[in-house]
Parts: C-alpha cells; structure tokens; sequence
C-alpha cells in the first residue's frame, strides 16, 4: 500500500504474503547476519540497547528458542500490524523479529520520535533485504514510519490478520477504533508496572565488588530507559532485619553508578515536579525522601497506597517500602504488575507466593540485572504460538 503519508524505511510497499513455518532457517540466518551488524556498530557508537538486541538475535539462541518451542505443524498467521512504543527505541525490533520468527510477514509501525537506534536497525535491515537471498523478506515485510493518521491505522489493521499494539492504555483503546477482519486477532501489550524485593541481610553481607555490581545491575535496569520500560521496577520492597543499614549500603553504590548518567536539565526538571507531585498526593504514606544531588531521590513510604502501580519516578527516582513479610504484599498485586526482581531470595519461593496466592499479576519473575532482558514468553504470552496457527491432523 502506497501512501504520501507513510515513510517507508525498509522492505516492500506491497506486502506478499506467504506463511512460514516458525524458526525457519530463512529467519534464522537472516536474524543471524543482523546480529553482526548491529553488534559492530553498536560496539562503536557505545549503544548498550542495541548491543543487547545484537546479542538476543544472534543464531545461537534463536537455535536454543527454536529448540524449547513446540511448532512442528504451524505456520504463520499471514500479516501482522505491529504498532510500538514511541518511548523505548528497540522494542519495535524485537516485535518485527517476534513476528518473523513466528513465520509471519509483517508491517511494523517504528517509533515517530526519530531515535537514532531506529534510524540504524532499519538502515541494517534495508540493507539486508538487498541481498538476493533474503528477497523473500523484503517483499513479505515493511518498516514504516507515520504520524497520528486514523486512515492509514484502519487500512492497515483491515489487511492484517494478527494485530500487535505495544503502548499505553489510551494508545491501544485509539487504536481499537481501527476494525480488524473477523478472523483477526490481536495481542496487546498495555500499561504494566515492576517492582523489586531485596532481602536486606543479602545485601549487607555483599563485598564491596559485589554491592557494586548489583548497583550496576539496578542502574541497567532503570537509567539506561530512563524508567521508562515496563519492566523497570519503581517500587523497591525490602525483607530482613537490617533494612535502613542495608538501605544505605545500597543506595550509596547506586548514586556512584549513576554518575555516568546523562541527566539533562529537563530531566532535573520533570524528576522534581514529580519529586513535589508524589510528596501531595502521597502526604499520608511518605515517611522520608532522601535526594542523593539531583542523580538520585528516594522516598521511602510508611503505608503504601491500594493502587501500587501509581507509585512511578522517573529519571532516578524511587519509592521503597519495609515489608513485615512476603505475605503483606499479596493484596497489592494486581493484574497490572508485570515484573518482580529480586536480591538474596529464592526464586522458587517467589513463585510459590504467585501460586498459592492465586495472584492476577506478575508475569516474570527475574534476579536484578535481567529486567530488560526481552523474551519470546512476555506479558503472560507465549508471543511465537500467538502469532502462529497449529495444524491439526491423523
């Protein structure tokens, strides 16, 4: 579909469709080769989100996704529409290689913000769908770029047999304004909140190169997105009996880590109007905010609201709360709650906790460091099987 409006940055303006069988080896190679040169560049211009991405689709673990899925009778759905987030640079990749790893060809709406890291992943990908033995690729998939435009979203989301929308909940009910066809189906992935859980006698027994390390795993998962992901926890729970002495140690090594941070003047600004916004709508619970120079602010709560998934910062700024036990935090978890890291505990007792309590939230369980780590399980999804049909036969 030709469109003045559309900016199409890699791939075909009419999409061919014909469905693949999942981790096909076109793919695989494909997504291979891409590995290689998002690696290098990303290496070169100290792009760590795109270096992660290089990392994720390298042959060997695809190989490794392929082997713990169960697609031996599938293909593809046909087309899928994806639409990404305008505030995280690479998702928009992961949701097309989700797609074309599910045997799929796919339109993949990027990111409007004209973010660098888009800009270099679709030149990558343009450049390799030149190349004889990916033509295929190139005429079953298109990157696209457009603006807020009611007729290109119902055009597209009529073609589409599947339907990926990654954004916040007024996004995806816009959106939803766009009819698919009857058959069609959709995966949404809506607004989440993330928290993390320490237990405060772990961390005090860390060396220093221990403390540092995790507090290099913290800032990974929040600086480097600017809080901004799903899956970034803003909401710190602490076990054990030293909590403040722990508190202290960890924070302290966060703020030295945090100095490598790019904090721009509007982020000094937006982080302290939140900073004056949280302190009057939560005056009841906030029993102290702590401000490590503009880096880094704390704020420590005596009660937590009903609602956990309002308690959200920016920039370097998190709220932290005292638990009596594992078992306080049960009827705070709702639906919304996505990811739970965790320091000093045991993974299996935290699943334990989501089992037996029969929780509607959290979907990922993960040790701190691992809160970006992207999966083709997301949000509750198996996102492969989603996008794939199973053919039954005797």
């Amino acid at each position: 579909m030709k469109n003045l409006d559309i900016d199409w940055l890699a791939g075909n303006t009419e999409i061919i469709v014909h469905p693949l069988q999942p981790y096909s080896d076109l793919v695989v190679y494909f997504l291979d080769e891409l590995s290689g040169i998002l690696r290098k560049q990303a290496i070169q211009e100290k792009l760590p989100d795109v270096q992660s991405l290089a990392f994720w689709c390298r042959k060997s673990h695809i190989l490794k996704l392929k082997e713990k899925a169960n697609n031996h009778n599938s293909l593809g759905r046909g087309l899928v529409f994806h639409i990404t987030p305008s505030n995280v640079p690479v998702n928009f990749a992961f949701s097309f290689f989700f797609g074309l790893l599910s045997g799929n060809a796919n339109i993949v709406r990027v990111p409007s913000k004209d973010f660098h890291q888009v800009n270099l992943i679709c030149h990558a990908v343009k450049m390799l769908f030149e190349k004889p033995e990916y033509m295929t690729l190139k005429e079953s998939n298109a990157l696209i770029r457009y603006g807020h435009n009611q007729e290109i979203t119902d055009s597209l989301s009529k073609k589409a047999d599947m339907r990926v929308i990654w954004g916040g909940d007024g996004t995806i009910a816009q959106i939803r304004k766009s009819p698919l066809k009857a058959k069609a189906g959709e995966i949404v992935f809506a607004d989440r909140f993330s928290l993390g859980i320490l237990d405060s006698d772990a961390v005090l027994r860390t060396s220093e190169a221990e403390c540092t390390q995790l507090a290099r795993y913290f800032y990974n998962d929040t600086y480097l997105m600017d809080q901004n992901a799903c899956s970034t926890p803003h909401l710190l729970l602490w076990l054990g009996k030293e909590k403040e002495a722990a508190q202290e140690k960890f924070w302290k090594a966060v703020f030295l880590e945090a100095q490598k941070y790019n904090l721009e003047p509007i982020k000094v600004v937006d982080k302290y109007t939140d900073l004056c916004i949280a302190a009057m709508k939560n005056s009841s619970g906030i029993k102290k905010i702590t401000q490590w120079e503009n880096l880094l602010y704390t704020i420590d709560m005596d009660m937590l609201p009903e609602d956990i998934c309002t308690l959200r910062g920016r920039f370097g700024m998190f709220y932290q709360y005292a638990l009596k036990n594992l078992q306080e935090l049960a009827p705070f978890i709702q639906e919304r709650v996505q990811t739970l890291l965790y320091y000093g505990l045991d993974a299996q007792e935290l699943m334990n906790f989501v089992l037996n309590n029969h929780l509607q939230g959290i979907d990922r369980i993960v040790p701190f460091g691992n809160s970006l780590d992207m999966d083709v399980f997301w949000d509750g999804y198996d996102i492969v099987g989603q996008l794939s049909r199973n053919i039954c036969f005797k």
